[in-house]
Formats: structure tokens, C-alpha cells, sequence
């Protein structure tokens, strides 16, 4: 055996045989327990990046640890390809079709990650903008619109400018589309929607069923979907026929309103407006106010502005009458798109009030306070008894809420409402490279689904790219001009394309049934493999993808399509990447380059650093010395077990039962670090800690190697190499092969069993205690495991050393501490 680690040469030779062999192929069905394990598959935008490498080796430590443990695993790979980017390079290079681009980009990361020795079943590889694989995201389309939750409707939407699309508004951040950062404006658009928030309350509730999920994450989901509890009041016009209603989680404050808000998009607003002297002011505050983000409108840093418009509603509890505003600060998607000014009882109201002049009037007083409403300095939202309030003055302000709402409902005034803050998903997009929506526009017809029997909806290929603000597809009319299929008359099709995030939300169901013509997926191989057991990705998917995968899977099970309720079952979110504590991005210039690091160290060195340098949910920080540091470990195993190649060949396989002292120690770490291993894995993923322990363990072996031949025990040398490469192989899978073979073993290391550690091992015949004098630890000896104190203490006060530093003085008082210490007190 080569004493020289030639990583290179190792590495193409396996990833070679593993490929002939078709070692990581895995059949639809095994009586083995299954397990599914998954990472969030990624877009192909051209190169692997170190975040990607992270993430595709946690899941493959625990994909091989799984296999080896004796579960039938799947851990399949694919492709996240249609999106913008393809469409921007085809805009921005000229003369680049974005089907060209992306399966460019596929095959070079597919090598990539195979040169990474990632454990992926390839024949069950999937790329969303494939025809096989988009006619299944179209048909799904089709089952949600059959259904009642696929709709269609104006709305005023994100827009980018600069990427000339629609957002949904998880897309947008801090005010700015996620991908460029280019500053969002709101526009008219007719967009398709799904009602996900005919599951919002089932979607909450099912977050109890997710134990395995990061707390983190479910509060994520939580606050988004923003569940409240309140009523829902009708403030007739006066003046004018109509009522403005407004959704409060505050009923009881109903008798502090002063002003009323409208958001600047609320259709009264033009009615209330019409003919007045302000029409033209108030037109032009809407139009700026419209272009503003949500964050830009909500934040606590930007100014409330309003505007009187000059109309008037009636409070139906005690009929005064209340001014009609518009405001930057109301939203019309959330709750109703008005808000009742309670400025005494709210803080946002209280400052606006005060800005504008408006009466502030207290309805309810706490315990023990009087507050004066001309001289608040800020507004009061806690409990307390109601004032001001007509006959239920007196009242809790809790009971009020469900009194004054009874009250109102029995008025014909209002109801009782539960709220959330989660909106309908918008899926248009305005650009080429999506799936097509299955929709047909007819005259005579109206809107018309796409038979299933004509899907796909093919892409054509013939498009001219330019950033028009409208889909490519618009421009194409041989796609747009078609035949009504239900009367057969001349009909055009539907021009915007899905989100991207539709493809994502099922496409680890098709891993099950990848080639399968007659359906999405076949039903028995979904109900065998589904949930996935481990989900692996970013915390940054924690509402978007996540979120969006629940909401399909629970009405896929609602169609009886599938029968699992939640499609993960456990989930795992990785930190960053980060270089000079920032995270790693071409823009920052601080990328490390997977393949370099590959090129210059192995594919095992860099997946081993990238598991060893800090536990996986953290982010991590790059060190070039780090990357060195893991590398000559691999060395270090590799002459380890180069130097005990013959001796492991010749040698028992099974140390005997009497073993004593130094070989009795040696097997005491081999099976202790069996143990953290499996242990922080199994239970923790603590990937860390695990590389850190086999790390002592080369150590210690490297020790015992340095006894002399006859003072070791070649079977105990066996079982520590074996056990070794074991526990490293779903680390470093390429040079763990090549030893396993090069010690005279047949079959892949990575179809062993995973090792068990011998309780009866882990029993020490020793241990360290330590010997202190006046509370000063002066010394540490060995004492046999389990001695008694007295029996302790004879030994400590009978030591040579100890005789030496007590020599001299009075003993005045000896403290054993069974198995720890024993404190001498001289003078």
C-alpha cells in the first residue's frame, strides 16, 4: 500500500466504480424501514457555491448514516430551473436562449456535485422546466382551478421594474425585489391566486404536528399567517349610501374613535372624492403613496401622513360623527383596509392625532391611574375598566370586547371574526422562462381550462427577449391563438407564466415516480416514501418555500392524491457561509471556489472542513487554515492506516474478553468514540463534535501504535482501524472506500453496518482523580474505578509525591471526594 495520500487519483476511481455499479440506486421498495432524505434542491445558476456544498453534505453524512444503520434510503437531486435569471442572461448576452443557458448550467453542476461524492440516486434526477415535469406542475394547476382555488382577479401588485415582473409579497424585502434589490412599485394587473388562506387556520393548527421542526421556524410561519381574534364593524356614510367596514381586534375601545383611515386603494375613496375641492390633491397623494413599499408604509421610521376627504361616517354605538381620512400608513390588504382612530388607546393613533389635531378621549382607565387625555404624553393599551363608554361603563375591557360585539351583531352592525394576516398566493409572473398556465380565453366561452389531455402547454422556442414589462409569450402567435375547446372557436391563451415557487412546491413527490407519463406520481410509491423524514435548507425558505409546500400538500391530501398531511417531517436549517464575517457573494468578491478547494485538497477535505468547523445550524466562518488543518488529518489517517495494513490483514477479528491495561484503555476509546459518533449524528446532527472525537481517536491510536509489538494486541489494532473508517466514511466517503479495500476488505464501505459500541467496554479499570493541598490541586494520579473514599485516601496520603509535598507539615484534615479528588488541609 502507497504510503502517499494521492487524493485525486482516489477520488476519480471511486466516483468511477460507484457510477458502473450503480452503487447509489435505490429500488422503489425495500423491507428495510425506509427513510427519505432530502435537501432543498437548488437553481442552476452555473457553479456550486461553499453554501451549497454545506448543505449537500449534511445531507449525504446523514443519507450514508441512515443506509448504514440498515434504513432503505432515498436521496434523490434535481434541478430549480425555470426563473429570471435564465431570461435576464438571454436579455443581457443576446443570441442566449434561456433553455440553452440552464441545461448548460445543469450539466456543469451535476458534475460538480458528483465530484463532490454526494450519494444521489441520478436516475431519479428532475429539472422543473423539463416538458415531462412542467405538464405535471400544469396539471396540478388544473386540479386546484377544478376545485375552486385557482382564481383570477385585478389586483394591485408588486412590480420590479427592473426585472419587469410581478412579486408575490414574500418576495419583496426591506422594500426591494430580493434578486436585484431594485426599489418595488405597486401595479394594476389581472393575476392569477391561489386561496391558501382557505388553509390559513389549518396551517397554524398543523404546526403541533411538526416536533421536528426548528421553534424558530414554526414562529416564522406563525407571525405570517397572523391569526387574531376581533369583530368586524359597519360605520354607515353620511350622507352617502354605503358603509365603511373596518376588522378590529380592540371592539372595546369603540367609543374612543375620532377619526376613520382608509387605505389610499380603498374603493370608496374615489366616490368619497368625486367633485370635491381636493379631488386633484388627494389623486396625487394615492398615486405616490401607491408606489410606496409595505415596509416603507409600516415602518415606525417613516412619517404618518393623511389627508381629510371630506366625508363623514357614524359611529354605530353612539352616533357621533367621525371624519373619513386616507392614510400612508393603512394597507388595503390587511384586515379590511380601514382602521378606526382610538388615539388614546393606540400609540400609531395617539401620535397621528396629535400631529393632526384630532380629539383624544380616554374609554378606558387602569387600576389605580386617572388618566387625563390632555395630558398623555402616550397612548394607553393595556387593561382596565371602560369610561366614557355609555351603559357599559364599569365593565372589564376584556368582557367589554365580547359584550359591545353581541351588541353590534344584534344591530346589524358587526360580527365576531377571526383575522390573518396571511393574502392569497399570487403565482403570475409576466416572463417566458415558467410554466405556461393552462388557461384559454373565449368570447363566447369565457375562461377556459386546458384540457388534461392536450398538456403540456408547451414553451415555444421561438421568443425574442426584451424587457417589456409584459410575458414574451404575449408576442408569440402561433402559442397565443388557439381553439376554444369547448366550442371549438378561435380563443387565445393565457401569457403569464407560474412562479417559479409552484414547481418547488411538489416536485419531492416526483422524485417517488420521476418518468411516470400517466401521472404526477405514482400514488402507492408516495404513500410508501412520503413524508420526507429529514428536509435539509435555508432558515431564508422558512415562509416562501416551506410555507407553500404545506399549503399544497394538505390540498393534494384534501383531493385524496396523496395520504400524508405535512410534507416534512423533521427539518434541519443550515447557517451561512461566511468569509470576513460577511457572507460569501461574487458582489463582495470574497467567494471561495468549490472547485479549487477540490483541486487542491480533495472533495473529502473540503466536505470534511465544511461539517467540522462549526455545528450545522450556525453560520460559519471560511479559514483557509482550517481547510489545511483537515487535510492533513486525512493525511494522517491515510499513513495511520497504511503503516497497520498487514497487521489488520492477519489479525483476529474480535479482541478477547480479558484484555487488561494499555490494550483494555485503547478499546476503551475505540468504543467510546462509536457512541459520540452515532450519538451526535442520531440525535444532535452535531456534525462537529462527531469529526471532532474520531480526530482523538487517530490520536490515541497513533499512541498505542508507538508500544512495542509484543505490548499490542493486533485484534484490538483490527477493531479500532475498522471501527475508524466506519465512522468516518459518511464524512470523507472516497478515502474511507480505498482504505476499506486496501486492508483486504470486499464491498463498499458505505453497505457495512454501522458499528455498535460493547457497554462492557466503556467500564474504566482506571480513573484520574485529582490530589489537592489547601484547596491548590498540586497533583493527579490513577486510582482504581470505584475505589472506596477511605481506600482512596490511603493511597493519596501514601504516595511518594504527596509524602514529599506534605513533608514537613501537620495534617490537619484529609476530604476524599470519591472519584474526583482528595483535598489534604496541613499547616
Amino acid at each position: 500500500m502507497n504510503d502517499k495520500y494521492n487524493f485525486s487519483e482516489v477520488e476519480a476511481k471511486w466516483q468511477t466504480r460507484w457510477a458502473e455499479e450503480g452503487t447509489y440506486e435505490i429500488p422503489d421498495y425495500s423491507d428495510r424501514p425506509k427513510y427519505y432524505c432530502l435537501e432543498m434542491f437548488p437553481y442552476p445558476s452555473g457553479k456550486l457555491h461553499m453554501g451549497h456544498v454545506r448543505n449537500y453534505s449534511i445531507g449525504d453524512v446523514v443519507a450514508r448514516f441512515k443506509t448504514m444503520q440498515g434504513l432503505h434510503v432515498l436521496h434523490p437531486m434535481g434541478w430549480d430551473a425555470f426563473g429570471l435569471p435564465a431570461e435576464n442572461a438571454a436579455i443581457k448576452h443576446g443570441g442566449i436562449h434561456p433553455a440553452d443557458w440552464t441545461f448548460a448550467n445543469i450539466d456543469n453542476m451535476r458534475a460538480q456535485l458528483k465530484q463532490m461524492g454526494i450519494s444521489y440516486d441520478w436516475n431519479r434526477e428532475v429539472a422543473t422546466c423539463h416538458s415531462g415535469y412542467y405538464k405535471w406542475t400544469q396539471w396540478l394547476f388544473l386540479q386546484l382551478f377544478k376545485n375552486g382555488l385557482a382564481y383570477k382577479k385585478e389586483a394591485a401588485v408588486n412590480w420590479c421594474p427592473a426585472c419587469a415582473t410581478v412579486l408575490a409579497n414574500e418576495q419583496v424585502k426591506d422594500g426591494g425585489c430580493e434578486r436585484c434589490n431594485t426599489p418595488v412599485e405597486k401595479k394594476e394587473l389581472a393575476q392569477w391566486f391561489f386561496k391558501i388562506t382557505d388553509y390559513a387556520e389549518r396551517l397554524l393548527q398543523d404546526l403541533e404536528l411538526l416536533p421536528g421542526w426548528p421553534d424558530k421556524v414554526k414562529t416564522m410561519q406563525e407571525h405570517w399567517i397572523g391569526r387574531s381574534e376581533g369583530a368586524e364593524i359597519d360605520f354607515k356614510l353620511d350622507g352617502l349610501d354605503g358603509v365603511i367596514t373596518v376588522y378590529t381586534t380592540r371592539p372595546d375601545t369603540i367609543f374612543g374613535v375620532t377619526y376613520m383611515v382608509l387605505a389610499p386603494e380603498h374603493p370608496l375613496v374615489e366616490k368619497l372624492i368625486a367633485g370635491s375641492e381636493r379631488e386633484a390633491e388627494i389623486k396625487e397623494f394615492i398615486r405616490k403613496v401607491r408606489n410606496l413599499s409595505e415596509i416603507d408604509r409600516t415602518s415606525n421610521e417613516v412619517e404618518k401622513v393623511g389627508l381629510q376627504t371630506g366625508a363623514y361616517c357614524i359611529n354605530p354605538l353612539n352616533g357621533e360623527k367621525v371624519p373619513v381620512l386616507i392614510a400612508n400608513y393603512v394597507l388595503l390588504e390587511y384586515g379590511t383596509g380601514c382602521v378606526m382612530g382610538v388615539p388614546a388607546h393606540d400609540q400609531r393613533d395617539f401620535e397621528f392625532a396629535r400631529k393632526y389635531g384630532y380629539p383624544v378621549r380616554v374609554v378606558i382607565q387602569p387600576e389605580g391611574i386617572e388618566l387625563d387625555a390632555a395630558t398623555m404624553e402616550s397612548a394607553y393599551d393595556g387593561e382596565g375598566l371602560l369610561v366614557n363608554s355609555g351603559r357599559f361603563n364599569g365593565l372589564p375591557n376584556t368582557r367589554a370586547m365580547k359584550e359591545i360585539t353581541s351588541e353590534l351583531a344584534g344591530m346589524g352592525n358587526g360580527k365576531f371574526r377571526v383575522n390573518y394576516r396571511l393574502r392569497d398566493w399570487l403565482i403570475s409572473r409576466q416572463r417566458y422562462w415558467g410554466a405556461p398556465i393552462p388557461i384559454i380565453y373565449c368570447e363566447r366561452c369565457g375562461v377556459v381550462p386546458v384540457p388534461e389531455t392536450d398538456l403540456p402547454v408547451l414553451l415555444p422556442m421561438d421568443v425574442e427577449f426584451k424587457p417589456t414589462g409584459r410575458s414574451p409569450l404575449a408576442d408569440c402567435p402561433d402559442f397565443v391563438n388557439t381553439a376554444c375547446p369547448s366550442c371549438g372557436g378561435a380563443a387565445i391563451r393565457e401569457t403569464d407564466t407560474m412562479d417559479t415557487f409552484m414547481c418547488s412546491s411538489w416536485y419531492y413527490y416526483r422524485y417517488t415516480s420521476p418518468r411516470d407519463i400517466d401521472g404526477p406520481w405514482d400514488k402507492a410509491k408516495v404513500d410508501y416514501w412520503l413524508p420526507v423524514d429529514q428536509y435539509i435548507g435555508g432558515v431564508e425558505h422558512a415562509i416562501l418555500h416551506l410555507l407553500y409546500s404545506r399549503f399544497f400538500t394538505k390540498v393534494l391530501y384534501d383531493l385524496k392524491l396523496i395520504s400524508n398531511q405535512e410534507p416534512f417531517t423533521n427539518l434541519l436549517t443550515q447557517g451561512m457561509v461566511l468569509k470576513d464575517g460577511t457572507k460569501m457573494s461574487k458582489s463582495k468578491g470574497n467567494v471561495v471556489s468549490p472547485e479549487d478547494i477540490v483541486a487542491r485538497y480533495g472533495a473529502d477535505t473540503a466536505r470534511l472542513f465544511i461539517l467540522f468547523a462549526a455545528p450545522p445550524e450556525r453560520d460559519l466562518e471560511w479559514s483557509d487554515q482550517g481547510v489545511e488543518g483537515c487535510f492533513r488529518f486525512l493525511k494522517r489517517v491515510w499513513r495511520l492506516v497504511a503503516s497497520l495494513a498487514s497487521t489488520l490483514k492477519t489479525a483476529p477479528k474480535r479482541p478477547s474478553s480479558g484484555l487488561v491495561g494499555l490494550n483494555r484503555s485503547m478499546r476503551r476509546v475505540t468504543h467510546a468514540t462509536i457512541k459520540k459518533v452515532t450519538e451526535d449524528i442520531s440525535a444532535r446532527f452535531n456534525f462537529n463534535t462527531a469529526v471532532s472525537a474520531v480526530m482523538e481517536m487517530v490520536n490515541a491510536l497513533y499512541q498505542y501504535k508507538e508500544l512495542p509489538e509484543t505490548d499490542r494486541d493486533p485484534a484490538v489494532i483490527r477493531e479500532a482501524v475498522e471501527s475508524l473508517l466506519l465512522l468516518l466514511a459518511p464524512f470523507a466517503p472516497h478515502i474511507t472506500e480505498e482504505l476499506w479495500e486496501e486492508t483486504g476488505h470486499t464491498g463498499s464501505i458505505h453497505r457495512q453496518p454501522w458499528p455498535s459500541f460493547d457497554q462492557a467496554a466503556l467500564v474504566e479499570d482506571e480513573v484520574t482523580i485529582v490530589v489537592q493541598i489547601n484547596g491548590k490541586v498540586r497533583d493527579r494520579m490513577l486510582v482504581p474505578a470505584g475505589i472506596g473514599a477511605a481506600q482512596m485516601q490511603e493511597k493519596v496520603i501514601q504516595d511518594p509525591r504527596v509524602l514529599k509535598l506534605t513533608e514537613g507539615k501537620q495534617i490537619i484534615k484529609v476530604i476524599p471526594v470519591p472519584g474526583k479528588l482528595v483535598n489534604i488541609v496541613v499547616k
